[in-house]
């Protein structure tokens, strides 16, 4: 399912002393099946963004195509949009309201006027696919939880309405790090199986470097820059004069390059500045 946008420009209170450009007439396409990241400092306009991709903000100007339908169209049923773009909201588990797991993560389909055996076959499916045990904590009150399974459970009601576009707004924010690791294991797990577009906003350098196909870098109301995470990472000064950074091992492969030299310093995570360091060690072995 694939996203256009052309000439998206959002302004708040226009017409007013607080009148602000939130969005400079952005222009982006994402492709089905994309992982993207997006990124930016607050303020930006991220938010602002992912809320007209399913419809909860309306644009000044511009056109947004979701699978070659127009949603800016007043004619277009904006409930038939939001059953396509799923949008994760910071803090999502501050939404749960029901007195189980199964009600609350069934509250979606159910109100899609499906049957109570499909309303439960999808909320089964949606529970397991974010890695908790249905069965064992469907009739729990979501109160009861982790924080960190608070959050799994709120990002199961959204992929029980089966989206194909799933928008993630900081999903780690607040969390202690198992539960962090955990909630991004589990995205990294949809996007692998499941036939999705996924969208995640995120603060973190480390996450999206790991995590995403593209990065999407925005300033003040527009897009400063797109492209692979390697290639976006490589601009660390153009990032660091709007605000933002590159990932920290990025920094010390830096740093360990200008000491040692034949070492590459574009590796994005741990792993790859291991292997690098690994095969720089049995070079200078064997010299």
């Amino acid at each position: 399912m694939t996203i256009k946008i052309e000439n998206l420009t959002y302004i708040y209170s226009p017409d007013s002393p607080f009148e602000v450009k939130a969005l400079d007439n952005i222009n982006l396409s994402i492709e089905d099946g994309e992982f993207i990241g997006l990124i930016g400092h607050t303020g930006s306009g991220k938010s602002t963004l992912i809320q007209h991709l399913n419809g909860l903000l309306k644009s000044t100007s511009g056109r947004i195509f979701i699978d070659d339908v127009d949603i800016t169209k007043k004619e277009v049923k904006l409930k038939d949009i939001r059953q396509k773009v799923g949008l994760v909201f910071q803090y999502p588990e501050h939404q749960l309201f029901e007195e189980t797991v199964l009600k609350d993560v069934s509250f979606g389909p159910k109100n899609l006027g499906l049957s109570d055996d499909e309303t439960f076959q999808r909320a089964k499916e949606a529970v397991e696919l974010v890695g908790i045990d249905f069965e064992l904590i469907k009739d729990r009150s979501p109160f009861e939880l982790s924080g960190g399974q608070r959050r799994r459970v709120a990002i199961a009601g959204v992929l029980a309405m089966k989206p194909k576009i799933l928008i993630l707004d900081e999903p780690t924010a607040g969390l202690d790090p198992k539960g962090r690791d955990d909630i991004l294991g589990q995205i990294q797990n949809l996007y692998n199986s499941n036939d999705m577009t996924i969208i995640l906003v995120s603060h973190s350098m480390e996450d999206i470097a790991r995590l995403v196909n593209r990065i999407v870098v925005m300033h003040k109301g527009t897009i400063a820059m797109q492209d692979t995470p390697r290639e976006v990472f490589k601009r660390a000064e153009d990032l660091e004069k709007i605000g933002l950074a590159i990932p920290q091992i990025t920094y010390f492969m830096k740093e360990l390059k200008s000491r040692v030299q034949n070492i590459r310093d574009d590796v994005l995570t741990v792993d790859e500045a291991k292997e690098e360091i690994i095969k720089f060690l049995r070079r200078h072995k064997n010299a």
